[in-house]
């Protein structure tokens, strides 16, 4: 298995380890209950170094992007980030992924620079991917191996974080980054891109850096009662707010616009992979799509469960299931057939030999306040 540069410090912490994406990676510490709420309610750090993280830069870094990648990144000013997805050639989903317009000091004249952030389990296969449809001016620098990733997520984030930086982390926008000095170490960037929907942070560094961010964050958080978080509490936490998850909730056979995803699918921005299947979907209309539900029973609902209608038909399956923390409750996600998917619908979860009531809810999960 592979290891991030902190995953000694996890262990020495007592973490609960386990493989995620290749990776030894922390799935929790304190328990995912106790962890959830203090991302929720304090703040909390994730090492999400696994993660990939690719430069795109050069004359036409523009158009490799646009080709690629389902939302508009000619929208993009420096400054910005962007959530996006990689569409392959059948209508389904490469990846998804984050897209960071660089500043221009990190390229030459006349050149444009992007950072994009992958899912560390796709890290090969996007490479690939974007590779076999880079036929623009523009180079390709894979720097996930030398890139570390903490996400400082919760509402103390930004008041815990403060002291180590000149960047003015409250007047940071939602889906921005900025370029500066944090905890002394220069050429650190810090985004508000959020995977929690609690707030707070991500900062890139160099992995020779990310021990010494990793104790100067804890030290100077420490009046905030900042923990440690792991992957589980990522998991809940995501899954209250209906962020799609890859590899569950969304990959190469499902369409964006059956994930929900139309909003990051911009037909009419030029051609790019899928474009016209995509509009074909929505001129057509869908026959499934991603549906969120709140089981009226105890039981939680799991991947891969099907989910059938209240005269026992099979309508669609399971893609992301867990016990609420914040609500108390069981939750899910899956596809289900169109007529199916309107808020209030009723249906079922198989669950073995027991079947589970459930309703058709309006996203998020959880509001904060």
């Amino acid at each position: 298995m592979k290891t991030t540069p902190l995953t000694a410090k996890h262990i020495g912490l007592g973490a609960k380890m386990a493989e995620f994406a290749g990776y030894n990676m922390p799935i929790s510490y304190a328990g995912i209950r106790e962890e959830h709420e203090t991302v929720r309610n304090g703040v909390g750090v994730f090492d999400v170094s696994h993660m990939g993280e690719f430069i795109i830069r050069g004359k036409e870094a523009l158009a490799l992007i646009q080709k690629v990648t389902s939302n508009d990144a000619s929208k993009l000013e420096i400054g910005d980030a962007q959530y996006s997805c990689l569409p392959n050639h059948t209508g389904g989903i490469v990846d998804d992924l984050l897209v960071y317009r660089l500043p221009q000091d990190m390229c030459a004249e006349g050149e444009q620079a992007f950072l994009l952030v992958v899912n560390a389990s796709n890290i090969e296969k996007d490479w690939a991917w974007i590779e076999q449809h880079n036929t623009f001016d523009t180079r390709m620098i894979n720097i996930s191996d030398d890139t570390g990733l903490l996400a400082v997520q919760g509402p103390k984030a930004a008041e815990a974080l403060q002291p180590l930086t000149d960047i003015d982390l409250k007047a940071m926008k939602y889906y921005s980054f900025d370029k500066g000095t944090f905890a002394g170490i220069g050429n650190v960037i810090v985004s508000a891109t959020g995977y929690t929907g609690s707030g707070g942070f991500e900062i890139y560094a160099n992995n020779k850096d990310l021990e010494k961010l990793w104790d100067v964050i804890f030290k100077t958080g420490e009046p905030f009662g900042i923990q440690p978080i792991g992957l589980g509490a990522r998991d809940t936490l995501r899954l209250e707010m209906g962020f799609a998850l890859y590899g569950n909730d969304i990959d190469d056979t499902t369409s964006p616009l059956e994930a929900g995803l139309g909003w990051i699918t911009k037909l009419n921005k030029g051609d790019f992979n899928s474009c016209n299947i995509f509009k074909q979907q929505k001129e057509t209309g869908l026959s499934r799509k991603l549906v969120a539900f709140e089981v009226l029973d105890r039981r939680v609902p799991r991947h891969d469960y099907p989910i059938e209608d209240m005269d026992g038909n099979t309508i669609g399956r399971v893609t992301s299931g867990t016990q609420s923390p914040s609500l108390d409750k069981p939750i899910g996600m899956g596809y289900v057939t169109l007529a199916h998917a309107k808020e209030g619908s009723e249906i079922q979860v198989v669950a073995g030999a027991k079947r589970l009531a459930a309703r058709v809810v309006k996203l998020p999960f959880y509001k904060a306040g």
